[in-house]
């Protein structure tokens, strides 16, 4: 049992980005319960980058199950408690090895869920939002929430680096300046605008606004999709498919307002005060995935929320002068955000 405050504490979380961040407010609880203790995070090679420069974390790095088989076979017990989601055998294993006490969501395995100090309903999927999820954990050990923004640390180097891109691209100067996320990851392209009504949001903007710059984001996947909408645009639509997440993070700090589809950088997005307007299938709304406690969210729900839904719902019913309402709506934010900083 856990007679005193744990002086380190081990959270093991591979998953894709935007889960990872879903689960920082439970990591800034668990800082928060226990100030003094050293935290580590795990988690996905490609992904755990995210969580880079958070004030609380002491130490964040990856893991697999791959590499969880052959680590931690040393005697005792780096961390006096672990925090392990997902259902993975292997990181579990790994878990009980370095930690003193492992705190989980239960496992088809009973031999597994006889060594867990805390053995965790998991939430009905789509039930409760995902950070209310993710904090199931730390509810479990009597910790309170620490508020459930997600968050997000750029480097002064990274900052300045991200305007550097900026000027090169010869969008310095341009507003408003708008980031597009315009694809989801393959698996989960059924989230997707369609790119004709990227296209057309775009042009609508320019019409009513002749300054406006465009950069357009996707992961390596995206390059060709990117490309076409690019093309169509001309030279005031930057191309930046394939920058890595970081950087990415960057640009997005820089931006006067933001479209996206539900994926991880709309995830990274809703950790800036930017004006945000994300789009969400019905078969996944805002209240299970939305940004949480944002000053700026002006979310789109697919027309078909609340009735039926599935995979195959294409997002193109959610039409276009939906989103241009909220995107302006989003501008007008903006410029009331600058007006009022003008004047202090």
């Amino acid at each position: 049992m856990m007679g005193q405050a744990p002086k380190s504490i081990l959270v093991i979380n591979v998953t894709r980005i935007g889960d990872t961040l879903l689960a920082v407010p439970a990591l800034r609880a668990l800082a928060t319960a226990w100030p003094d203790a050293r935290l580590t995070v795990l988690g996905h090679p490609k992904r755990v980058a995210v969580l880079e420069n958070l004030p609380f974390l002491a130490e964040v790095g990856p893991i697999t199950k791959q590499r969880a088989v052959f680590r931690g076979w040393l005697p005792g017990h780096k961390y006096d408690l672990a925090l392990v989601y997902g259902h993975d055998e292997a990181l579990l294993k790994y878990a009980f090895r370095v930690a003193r006490l492992v705190v989980a969501f239960r496992q088809s395995s009973q031999d597994i869920n006889a060594r867990l100090y805390k053995e965790v309903e998991e939430a009905v999927p789509h039930s409760e939002h995902a950070v209310d999820a993710a904090l199931r954990l730390v509810r479990a050990l009597g910790l309170p929430p620490a508020g459930r923004r997600l968050q997000f640390a750029l480097s002064i180097e990274e900052r300045a680096e991200a305007e550097t891109l900026i000027a090169a691209k010869s969008l310095a100067g341009h507003h408003p300046l708008i980031g597009f996320q315009v694809a989801c990851f393959p698996t989960k392209a059924y989230r997707d605008w369609p790119e004709a009504h990227f296209i057309d949001l775009c042009k609508r903007v320019l019409a009513l606004k002749p300054g406006a710059a465009f950069v357009i984001f996707g992961g390596p996947d995206d390059r060709e999709k990117v490309s076409r909408i690019q093309a169509a645009l001309g030279p005031m639509a930057v191309d930046l498919a394939g920058l890595s997440l970081r950087r990415t993070a960057g640009v997005m700090s820089l931006l006067d307002a933001y479209v996206g589809v539900d994926t991880g950088p709309t995830h990274i997005m809703g950790c800036f005060d930017i004006p945000l307007v994300a789009l969400y299938h019905c078969k996944l709304p805002h209240r299970c995935y939305g940004a949480q406690d944002h000053p700026y969210d002006f979310f789109v729900e697919h027309p078909r929320l609340g009735g039926p839904c599935d995979e195959k719902t294409p997002m193109g019913e959610l039409g276009v002068d939906a989103v241009f309402a909220r995107l302006l709506e989003a501008l007008d934010a903006h410029a009331a955000l600058h007006s009022n900083d003008r004047e202090k």
